[in-house]
């Protein structure tokens, strides 16, 4: 357990996209949950969206998890009905304390 673990204060759900065989030759995009865990959004801040922007990439959320999350780049994280793409997931300079995802917000569907 890390030392946030309490500053966690949402449930979040880890989606990942694989290519299932459609029996004809061809694949099939398939998403599947692969994990719920505790997770923080936070908007990122002026610096970190400068950077995400010379980067070309589009950041709308920071996300905070816990160490043993088995998240990665082009993951999904979903909560309340709300989907975020991840960008990238980061570990910060002190090991075992928690893992930071750069995210975009996916805005749903009607």
């Amino acid at each position: 357990m890390s030392r946030v673990t309490h500053l966690l204060n949402k449930a979040a759900e880890v989606w990942r996209y694989s290519a299932v065989s459609d029996g004809m030759g061809g694949f099939e995009p398939q998403w599947s949950q692969i994990a719920t865990g505790r997770a923080r959004f936070s908007q990122p801040n002026a610096t970190e969206r400068v950077s995400a922007a010379e980067s070309q990439a589009r950041l709308t959320h920071v996300v905070y998890v816990d160490t043993d999350a088995d998240l990665r780049r082009g993951d999904e994280l979903r909560m309340d009905g709300r989907k975020f793409d991840v960008l990238a997931v980061f570990e910060p300079s002190m090991p075992g304390t928690y893992l930071r995802a750069d995210c975009f917000a996916k805005q749903l569907e009607l």
